[in-house]
């Protein structure tokens, strides 16, 4: 006779089969680094591990879930931009002359997408590589729905301006995948 906590182990393997991939995307496509992608994935789903018994009573498992997935990769982020001020204050000596940036008609999605803001980036990841909607982005990130509105509004606006209107609208949906 199996126990309450076979059943629990059960359905978070479960949940996991069905999400751990998802949730390596969403992380992969939020940092940009695949290989920070299964960490991200695998340190959301140990923290969901942790609180199961609150995670499968919740609505939306997988919104909350995504959620977890997006504030360790903000996470990662703000510890990567506070590690790159670090060396830069240590190694102050650097040339006064930098390259200019790439030409906007050969910077791809995914280069594009480090641009954004991180709020913009998991607006528009959530909604055109995921096809959420505005309420389940909105749920996922734990923000208003016109905030998604306006957020994602306002980074196709800038991806556009980035990849060309022709390029950004045909590319956006072709490499979410690689």
């Amino acid at each position: 006779m199996g126990t309450s906590a076979d059943d629990a182990a059960t359905e978070f393997h479960d949940f996991f089969e069905r999400h751990y991939a998802e949730l390596a995307r969403l992380a992969h496509l939020l940092t940009g680094e695949a290989d920070a992608a299964d960490d991200i994935a695998a340190d959301a789903l140990l923290a969901l591990w942790h609180r199961w018994d609150r995670v499968r009573a919740a609505e939306h498992p997988a919104a909350y879930a995504r959620g977890v997935v997006a504030n360790l990769a903000r996470s990662r982020i703000r510890g990567a931009v506070r590690e790159r001020r670090r060396i830069a204050l240590f190694w102050s000596q650097h040339s006064p002359y930098t390259d200019g940036p790439d030409v906007p008609s050969v910077v791809d999605v995914q280069g594009a997408l480090r641009t954004l803001p991180f709020r913009k980036r998991a607006c528009v990841v959530l909604r055109h590589a995921f096809d959420l909607s505005e309420r389940d982005t909105a749920l996922a990130l734990g923000i208003s729905v016109g905030t998604v509105k306006s957020q994602t509004s306002k980074a196709m606006a800038q991806l556009e301006r980035l990849l060309g209107n022709r390029a950004a609208t045909h590319l956006v949906g072709k490499t979410w995948t690689s």
